[in-house]
C-alpha cells in the first residue's frame, strides 16, 4: 500500500480517461456510437471519497482489470478494495454494468480516514485528461429530453465564461448553474458534497460514500440517484417534480476539502463530479412564507400522492415552493412545486415526515382523476423502469417502492383520505417510546404470521415445543386487531421489547447459518430459529414482565434483519434503522411476505376507516381551500 495513501495531497482534476491496453499510454477518443453493441462501453468510477475517474472498457475487460486500471491511476492494492454497482459487488463479469453509469470503489481491510481528499492519478502510463465534456448526461432515456436540453445550455455558458453560483443555505453543496445570458437554469448537486460526505463545504463530514447517512437507511453519495428516481415516477408531470437527471460535471467551483481537517485548498482547479441536476424554477416563495390555505387542493393530493408511494422521509415546508400565477398579492392563485427528493425511497421503513398531513385540504376526499392515476399505478411496472433507467438503486428501495404503492392503491380504493393514509404511515410517541406506525405493524404481523406458519409445517415442531413446555394457541396466530388497545391502533415498543439476552444471542447466531442469504438454507437451523423467534413473540402472553430497556437495534433484528457478522453490500446499514427492513428477506421468503401483507391490509384499512369515519364528513374546512 502506498504510504502516501491517506495523506493530504494536492487535487487536480480527478479524471482519468482508459481506453488502449494497460501500459500502452496511448489515448485515442471515445468514438462511442450509440446503439451499437459490439462498441466500448463508459463507466465512471466513483471512489469512496469523491474521485472520478471516466474510463472505456472492451467487451474482454472484466472486474480485475478495471481494479488493475485503478492501481496504475490511484496507486494502492486491488486486493483491498472493492468494486460497488448498487447491491452488486463485481468479482468478474461486468455484462450487467450500463453504458455512462457511475461504478463505486471502496477500500476493505484498512484504516478509513474520512477527510481523505480525493487523489490525483499518478500512473505514468495513463493520460491525465478528461476526454469528455464539460458536462455530460449519465443515462440515454426519451424523459431526459429537458435535461439534454439544459445540458447544453450549461456547456454553452461554461464555454463562455459564465461561472455557477455556490447555494449558501442547506447542509450539503449545491450550484446554480446558468445559460449564457447568467440567468440560473439548474440546480447541480455534487453526490460527494451531501452531508457526511467526504468533501462536503460546510463542515458536515465523517463519513465515505455508502455509509449511513442522514438519514440511517439512506446512504451517503445516493441521495442524487433518489432525487432522479423521484422524477421518473411522476408520470405525466402528475406531480410537477422538475425534470432531473444524473450528470458527470467537471468544474473548478466544485469543492474538494484538504487534509484531516476539512480546508478548503487555496487554489481551486478542476475538479470532475457525479451529481444530481434539476431544473431550476422560478419562484416567489416557498411553502413555510406563504399561507397554506391558498393551495389548490388537487396539487396538495398530488404532490401528497407521490410522497406516499416513494415514502418521502423529509417533504417539510422549505421543499415544496410557491409560484404566483397571477399578481393578486400573496394569497391569489398559486402552483407547487416539489424539489429535494433525496430522503425518499429509504432502504427500510423509517418514519416518513409529511407537512400536508394537517392541511384541510389533505382530509377532502380524492378527486375522480386522482383515484384512476392511483388505479392505474403499476409498482412492479415502476420497479422495472427504476432498474432500467438507474441500475445502481438498491433492491431494497424498490421494495419499499412496492409495499407503499399497493398500501396507496389499496387505501385509496377503500376511501381513505390522503390524511388517513399518511397517518398510517407515520410513528407517533406515547408514554415516552416511539411506536411502530400502522403500516410497520402490518408489516410485523405479516413476518409473525410467516414464521407460525413455518412452525406449524416444520416436522420437528412437536419435539421443539415439548423442550420449551409450550404450545402457540389459536389467539397467538390470529392477526393484530389493527385500533384496539390505543387510539390508533399500533404496538408499543414494549411489547416489540421482548426477548431475554440469551435468546437473543441464539437467535443470531442461528441466523447466520439460516437467514444469511438467498441460498443455503439450512432446515435444521432454520426450524430452531423459528421456534425460539415464537417463543419469543409469545412471550408477552406468558406473562412475563418487561423491562423498561429502550428498543436497541439488537432486538430490532428479530423483526427483520441479518445479524451476521460479515456483512454484503446491502447489509452495511446501522442495525437500528427501523421496526421492519426488507433488504434482509430472499426472493421466495418477499413473496411470502408480500401475500400475507396483502391479506392484512384489508382488516387494518377497514379499522382505520371506522375509527374515523365520522370525523372528516363533520370537519369544517371552510370555504378559503382552492379546488
Amino acid at each position: 500500500m502506498s504510504r502516501n495513501l491517506d495523506s493530504p495531497v494536492q487535487t487536480q482534476m480527478a479524471v482519468a480517461a482508459f481506453k488502449s491496453p494497460i501500459g500502452s499510454g496511448e489515448y485515442h477518443g471515445t468514438n462511442r456510437i450509440e446503439g451499437k453493441a459490439s462498441c466500448r462501453r463508459r463507466v465512471f468510477v466513483q471512489t469512496e471519497t469523491g474521485c472520478v475517474l471516466g474510463m472505456e472498457l472492451d467487451r474482454s475487460d472484466n472486474a480485475h482489470t478495471v481494479k488493475r486500471r485503478l492501481q496504475i491511476a490511484l496507486n494502492f492494492p486491488i486486493e483491498e478494495s472493492s468494486l460497488t454497482f448498487g447491491d452488486m459487488i463485481l468479482k468478474n463479469d461486468l455484462s450487467v454494468i450500463r453504458n455512462d453509469f457511475p461504478l463505486l470503489l471502496t477500500r476493505n481491510l484498512m484504516h478509513r480516514s474520512s477527510s481523505t481528499p480525493c487523489l490525483s492519478p499518478t500512473g505514468r502510463d495513463i493520460q491525465q485528461k478528461d476526454h469528455s465534456g464539460p458536462i455530460e448526461l449519465l443515462g440515454h432515456s426519451n424523459r431526459f429530453a429537458k435535461a439534454k436540453q439544459l445540458v447544453k445550455e450549461i456547456a454553452k455558458a461554461i464555454k463562455n465564461g459564465v461561472d455557477p453560483i455556490p447555494v449558501h443555505g442547506g447542509l450539503g453543496g449545491a450550484y446554480y448553474f446558468r445559460n449564457v445570458r447568467g440567468e440560473s437554469v439548474a440546480i447541480v448537486k455534487p453526490t460527494d458534497e451531501e452531508p457526511f460526505a467526504p468533501n462536503n463545504p460546510k463542515g458536515f463530514v465523517g463519513k465515505a460514500l455508502g455509509q449511513p447517512g442522514l438519514k440511517c437507511s439512506v446512504r451517503v453519495g445516493e441521495t442524487g440517484y433518489r432525487e432522479v428516481a423521484a422524477y421518473l415516477l411522476d408520470y405525466d408531470h402528475f406531480a410537477n417534480v422538475p425534470p432531473t437527471a444524473l450528470v458527470k460535471i467537471t468544474h473548478s467551483i466544485f469543492n474538494v476539502n484538504d487534509g484531516v481537517k476539512a480546508n478548503k485548498p487555496q487554489n481551486k482547479k478542476l475538479v470532475s463530479k457525479i451529481a444530481s441536476m434539476q431544473q431550476y424554477i422560478p419562484h416567489d416563495f416557498d411553502a413555510s412564507d406563504h399561507g397554506t390555505s391558498s393551495f389548490p387542493v388537487s396539487a396538495v393530493h398530488r404532490i401528497g400522492i407521490l410522497d406516499i408511494r416513494i415514502f418521502n422521509t423529509d417533504r417539510h415546508a422549505g421543499n415544496l415552493l410557491v409560484r404566483k400565477l397571477d399578481d393578486v398579492g400573496r394569497f391569489g392563485q398559486v402552483e407547487l412545486i416539489p424539489i429535494d427528493h433525496g430522503l425518499c425511497l429509504p432502504e427500510s421503513l423509517e418514519d416518513p415526515y409529511f407537512e400536508w398531513i394537517h392541511w384541510p385540504q389533505s382530509s377532502i376526499p380524492f378527486s375522480e382523476d386522482e383515484l384512476e392515476y392511483i388505479k392505474n399505478l403499476d409498482p412492479v411496472r415502476d420497479s422495472a423502469m427504476l432498474r432500467s433507467e438507474l441500475p445502481m438503486i438498491r433492491e431494497a428501495c424498490l421494495r419499499v417502492l412496492l409495499l407503499c404503492t399497493i398500501f396507496l392503491k389499496e387505501a385509496a380504493a377503500y376511501g381513505l383520505c390522503l390524511a388517513e393514509i399518511g397517518e398510517m404511515m407515520s410513528r407517533e410517541f406515547r408514554s415516552g417510546e416511539e411506536e411502530p406506525s400502522e403500516l410497520e405493524a402490518i408489516c410485523i404481523e405479516a413476518r409473525k404470521l410467516i414464521i407460525a406458519e413455518e412452525v406449524l409445517l416444520s416436522p420437528k415442531v412437536e419435539s421443539d415445543f415439548d423442550e420449551f413446555q409450550f404450545d402457540i394457541d389459536y389467539e397467538d396466530l390470529m392477526p393484530i386487531q389493527f385500533g384496539c388497545g390505543s387510539a390508533n391502533g399500533r404496538i408499543p415498543l414494549s411489547k416489540l421489547d421482548e426477548c431475554s439476552d440469551e435468546e437473543e444471542e441464539e437467535i443470531e447466531g442461528e441466523e447466520k447459518a439460516a437467514w444469511g442469504g438467498a441460498g443455503g438454507v439450512s432446515n435444521l437451523a432454520n426450524e430452531k430459529r423459528v421456534s425460539k423467534l415464537s417463543m419469543s413473540l409469545k412471550s408477552t402472553s406468558l406473562g412475563k414482565k418487561i423491562s423498561n430497556q429502550k428498543f436497541d437495534g439488537a432486538k430490532r433484528d428479530l423483526i427483520g434483519s441479518s445479524s451476521s457478522g460479515h456483512r454484503s453490500a446491502s447489509e452495511q446499514l446501522s442495525t437500528s434503522v427501523g421496526f421492519v427492513k426488507v433488504a434482509d428477506m430472499n426472493e421466495e421468503e418477499w413473496a411470502m411476505f408480500l401475500e400475507k401483507f396483502e391479506e392484512l391490509l384489508f382488516p387494518a384499512i377497514a379499522k382505520r376507516k371506522s375509527i374515523t369515519l365520522g370525523q372528516w364528513q363533520r370537519q369544517r374546512l371552510g370555504t378559503s381551500c382552492q379546488f
